[in-house]
């Protein structure tokens, strides 16, 4: 029976260190290219093929990234890990889910628990965990890596990637004025969310361009689900003075108000406007099509993932100049008209 080849082979075959052929399997920026080349040169010569149980144990890491969450919306959440397990899968790396509970007293120590148990080598967060900045606090703390999608910039480049929400919702307030509208109405998130007011005062940034002002009455808080959005939706749709378009925090609450429409016998978009947030896959497989923002999600992760393993292989300043920010766009559909 022919004997394994080790790393200890391929390094000194190539002429380097351990270390160094570790960086190469790893996919780390670390290693030159021409060193890169010769490893790989060796590495395929020998036929070698590290198990992930030796490189934990070679390097002292699990090869696990965690995802941290508290997030109805399942659509966004597959989304979110094929992003981080596209890299992943590049980079020799698994992931881990973790649900909590955004609002629990003990949820510091629970994620503490969790990446202990799990012998983690960092954790993503997402939104709206990712907004709590005493979690932040303690795992930088702590010395664990991580990084927080986010929709507004509340870190170090290198732990974030921010989705530019205000001025997504800016344009759709635009595309709505466009149309002719005044009479808009909007169904917000969770107001204690940072993305729901990042969207709501950029709404009301972009109306106010042309003069138009959110009545009060008319901007009404759901929790991001499609039951509240036909909650939302019924409140605003049933007086005799209607809103002749409405634009829901996401699209989750958007298809919640198609079907309140739907039951109220007011046609979308010919009575009314409908525009949601997010851009899953939802949006375009409903009646009729959702007009909404195309949040790039998939792309939010990856970039997650990326900066968290360039990070983890001690390479912060490379994690700093990836890319931090993406600009959701507008996608226009059936479910909205001109006056």
């Amino acid at each position: 029976m022919l004997k394994s080849s080790t790393i200890n082979d391929v390094a000194r075959l190539a002429g380097v260190s351990k270390r160094t052929v570790s960086r190469v399997i790893n996919g780390s920026l670390a290693v030159g290219e021409s060193t890169r080349v010769k490893v790989e040169k060796v590495i395929a010569e020998l036929n070698y093929s590290p198990s992930p149980q030796a490189r934990g144990l070679a390097s002292s890491r699990s090869y696990l990234l965690g995802l941290i969450y508290d997030n109805p919306d399942a659509l966004y959440l597959d989304d979110v890990q094929r992003g981080v397990l596209e890299v992943c899968s590049q980079l020799g790396y698994e992931l881990v889910v973790h649900p909590c509970r955004y609002r629990s007293e003990t949820l510091v120590q629970d994620c503490f628990a969790f990446i202990n148990r799990s012998k983690l080598d960092g954790v993503i967060l997402l939104p709206p965990v990712s907004e709590l900045d005493h979690l932040a606090a303690a795992l930088k703390e702590a010395e664990r890596p991580y990084v927080r999608l986010t929709s507004v910039l509340l870190d170090e480049t290198y732990h974030s990637v921010v989705s530019d929400d205000r001025a997504a919702a800016a344009e759709m307030a635009r595309y709505f004025a466009q149309l002719g509208h005044q009479d808009i109405a909007f169904i917000s998130g969770p107001q204690r969310y940072k993305s729901s007011t990042e969207r709501m005062e950029g709404f009301q940034l972009g109306l106010s361009a042309y003069g138009i002002k959110l009545r009060p009455d008319w901007i009404v808080e759901g929790n991001n689900s499609f039951e509240t959005g036909i909650e939302c939706a019924q409140q605003l749709l049933s007086g005799t003075d209607k809103p002749t378009a409405i634009f829901a925090n996401n699209d989750q609450m958007a298809a919640g108000v198609l079907k309140a429409a739907h039951e109220l016998g007011i046609k979308v978009p010919e009575q009314l406007s409908v525009a949601g947030f997010d851009d899953n896959l939802l949006a375009s497989r409903i009646i009729p099509a959702l007009t909404t923002i195309r949040r790039p999600v998939r792309q939010m992760a990856q970039l997650a993932a990326t900066k968290i393993i360039m990070d983890i292989e001690d390479n912060r300043h490379g994690a700093g100049h990836v890319a931090a920010k993406v600009a959701p766009t507008l996608v226009v559909r059936e479910s909205t008209k001109r006056l």
